[in-house]
């Protein structure tokens, strides 16, 4: 029995030193069989160790599956770009470019800006712009603008503005003006109608009929036609009674 006894205490100690990578354990099998030892008893012994082996040794974890870069990334979320927005210029809206029509130049046609004009030549169609319309020279046609303001200037055609009108000294128009103030020192042979004063100045030549809120006339000034403050606050009827 004692071989035995020390046989089990050798299979003992060779399981727990048979670790992976190890004496393989088919060669310890083979030398039990060379010195002798009953083959039953060996395999009897050789599944104890077996079984020793599989409590001792921790199971080897499986690697686990590569996973893809774009299934694990977290993904961002998806931003929708800020809308752009347009600049709607209004109509009538007035940009800070000024055209220039310069002298000796003559333009036959329309003129049209966003900004203002300023006419030195000679313009032979219709002038429209948002800004202000300066004239020193002369416009065969009609005019619109914000502002308008002749100066020694010959318009032939109705003047439409936004604003003030002015009508320098040595200007001269023929056609209506429509406004909601005028100054007028120079010619005008047309009907003026503006929504507030108007000022008819000492070298002013008017031949026409005045609808305005108000009428300032200075001494020397020539009117021929009527003047009316339809555009006054003051009910004329109800005065008298």
């Amino acid at each position: 029995m004692s071989f035995f006894k020390e046989f089990k205490e050798d299979l003992s100690t060779a399981a727990k030193e048979m670790m992976p990578g190890g004496e393989p354990m088919e060669n310890l099998n083979e030398d039990f069989l060379e010195e002798g030892t009953d083959e039953a008893l060996v395999n009897e012994k050789m599944n104890e160790i077996d079984d020793m082996l599989k409590e001792s040794v921790a199971p080897v974890k499986q690697p686990e599956p590569a996973t893809s870069y774009y299934q694990s990334a977290p993904v961002a979320p998806q931003v929708a770009p800020a809308p752009q927005v347009a600049t709607v210029r209004t109509a009538g809206q007035a940009t800070e470019e000024t055209a220039v029509i310069t002298e000796g130049m003559t333009i036959t046609g329309n003129v049209e800006s966003t900004g203002s004009v300023e006419v030195r030549g000679n313009v032979v169609g219709d002038v429209r712009c948002n800004g202000k319309l300066v004239v020193t020279g002369s416009i065969s046609g009609n005019t619109q603008s914000s502002e308008f303001f002749a100066d020694n200037a010959r318009i032939q055609g109705e003047i439409i503005a936004e604003g003030t009108v002015k009508v320098g000294n040595g200007s001269i128009i023929i056609g209506n003006i429509s406004a909601t103030s005028s100054v007028i020192a120079g010619a005008v042979k047309g009907d003026i109608d503006v929504q507030g004063p108007v000022v008819v100045d000492t070298s002013a030549v008017v031949m026409g009929n005045i609808k305005s809120r108000s009428v300032q006339i200075n001494n020397g000034a020539v009117i021929e036609g009527y003047c009316s403050q339809s555009y006054s606050d003051i009910d004329v009827q109800n005065v008298f009674g």
